[in-house]
């Protein structure tokens, strides 16, 4: 995984108050870097690891709690960044925030990788699997192609035994 101090983030953008990256108003960061490089991508720029700026998870937390929305984190891949990104889930779960995570890693990959498995006990729901330009569907809520989907991660942790996951039911 490509990451960087626990201290800072590469921010691409700081969205205050969207309504497109999950239910109600939101706060959403997006990170800068990618690998999965999804043909067709909205926003191929956030490939890049040296796009956008570094801040401290204080000065992305500082601006979350002054917009007091709930959080998205998108990108890019906020899972190559996972080394910052935990404190500041955590610190945004501390706020009463909820958190949205959207990552072109599957689910099941997620649960079997030790190391990628830590984002589970900080976010509330997981958007997974890479933007498939042929599955692109516009009429989706909250996702661009048809594999992708919204995993409510507490419910699903619970499920998992079974081998299932919970879709989010917002």
């Amino acid at each position: 995984m490509t990451g960087l101090s626990t201290n800072s983030l590469r921010v691409l953008e700081i969205i205050d108050g969207t309504a497109v990256d999950g239910p109600g108003l939101r706060t959403s960061v997006y990170l800068a870097g990618c690998c999965h490089r999804c043909r067709g991508c909205h926003n191929p720029q956030s490939w890049d690891f040296r796009a956008g700026s570094d801040m401290t998870v204080r000065q992305v937390l500082d601006r979350i709690i002054e917009n007091d929305f709930n959080v998205t984190l998108s990108g890019g891949d906020p899972l190559y960044q996972l080394d910052a990104v935990l404190p500041l889930c955590r610190e945004i779960c501390r706020a009463g925030k909820t958190i949205w995570c959207y990552t072109g890693f599957i689910y099941e990959a997620i649960c079997a990788d030790t190391s990628l498995r830590r984002i589970l006990d900080v976010v509330d729901v997981l958007v997974d699997g890479p933007f498939v330009a042929s599955l692109r569907d516009t009429s989706l809520r909250f996702r661009g192609s048809s594999n992708q989907r919204i995993i409510d991660v507490k419910r699903s942790l619970v499920m998992q035994r079974d081998g299932t996951f919970v879709s989010w039911e917002g």
